[in-house]
C-alpha cells in the first residue's frame, strides 16, 4: 500500500480508466481500474483528480499495466475541483510533474510538496497565484534547476552590489542579468528588485512560513510570469493546462 496522488485520468473501453497517480513510495505509476466506470461498489466516485488516496495494486503480465486492485480516500480536495481558478492552478501543477518526473522515480520531497499546496489550495486562505509560486520554486529547487536570482548570469555582480530597481531575466542561463549585461541581451522579461528579494526569502523559508508571505499585486504577476517561463523552458514542452490557466486568469 501506498499514498498516492491523481495526476490524470482516461477512459478505456466502456468500463476501464487508465490513472496516472504520483506516489510517495513507488514514484509516478500507471495502472488501470478494471470496471471503474461501471461499479459503483468498488471505487465509488473516489478516482476524482488532485485526490489522495491509499491504494493497492499488482503487477499484470509483462506487456499490460499494473491493476489497481484497492483505493480508499484520504483527502478529496472537494473545494478545489467546485472552482475552476483552482482546478486550473492544481491542473497546472499535476501536467507539470506528470511531464518532468518519469515513471517509477520516486520523489518524496516533490510528493509532500504537492500535497501541501493542494492542502493549502483546498483550504482558500492563501491566494492561489502565491502557491503557485511557492509551488513553482521548490519544485525546481528539488529538480536541482533554481533560478539564480541573487546575482548576474553573466557578470557575477550581486544584485545587492547594484543600484537598479529592474533586472532583466535571462531564461536560458537560469538566472538574471544585471543593467550591463541586460542592455546587450535583447530579453525582454524583467523582474523588479523587490519581485527578486520576495522570491529569494520564500526559497529558504519553511512552507508554512513561506507560504504567508504577502505579495504585491506587482510581485505577483511578475514572479509568475517568470516562474511560468522559466518552467516551461526549461521542461521544453508546451503545458496545456498552463494556456488554460492563463486564459482564465
Amino acid at each position: 500500500m501506498t499514498s498516492a496522488i491523481l495526476l490524470r485520468r482516461i477512459d478505456f473501453g466502456d468500463y476501464d480508466l487508465i490513472i496516472t497517480f504520483f506516489s510517495l513510495k513507488s514514484g509516478k505509476i500507471s495502472l488501470i481500474a478494471k470496471s471503474a466506470k461501471k461499479s459503483v461498489k468498488r471505487f465509488g466516485g473516489m478516482l476524482e483528480l488532485f485526490s489522495v488516496l491509499d491504494i493497492v495494486y499488482s503487477r499484470g503480465r509483462k506487456k499490460s499495466l499494473p491493476v489497481l486492485q484497492e483505493a480508499s480516500l484520504i483527502k478529496p480536495f472537494s473545494e478545489i475541483r467546485k472552482d475552476i481558478t483552482k482546478t486550473a492552478y492544481a491542473s497546472y501543477w499535476a501536467e507539470l510533474i506528470n511531464k518532468w518526473i518519469e515513471e517509477g522515480a520516486v520523489q518524496k520531497e516533490i510528493f509532500f510538496l504537492f500535497q501541501y499546496v493542494l492542502c493549502e489550495l483546498d483550504a482558500g486562505i492563501i491566494p492561489d497565484a502565491a502557491l503557485s509560486i511557492l509551488f513553482q520554486l521548490r519544485f525546481m529547487l528539488i529538480s536541482g534547476l533554481l533560478p539564480n536570482l541573487s546575482r548576474c548570469s553573466i557578470c557575477n555582480t550581486g544584485i545587492d552590489q547594484t543600484k537598479e530597481d529592474e533586472f532583466t531575466c535571462d531564461l536560458a542561463s537560469g538566472g538574471i542579468l544585471c543593467g550591463r549585461c541586460g542592455k546587450t541581451s535583447g530579453k525582454s522579461l524583467k523582474l523588479a528588485r523587490g519581485t527578486i528579494k520576495q522570491l529569494l526569502w520564500m526559497e529558504h523559508k519553511d512552507l508554512a512560513t513561506a507560504a504567508r508571505i504577502r505579495i504585491a499585486s506587482g510581485s505577483m504577476k511578475e514572479g509568475l510570469l517568470f516562474l511560468e517561463s522559466f518552467v516551461q523552458y526549461h521542461l521544453g514542452k508546451e503545458l496545456k493546462s498552463l494556456n488554460f490557466l492563463k486564459q482564465i486568469r
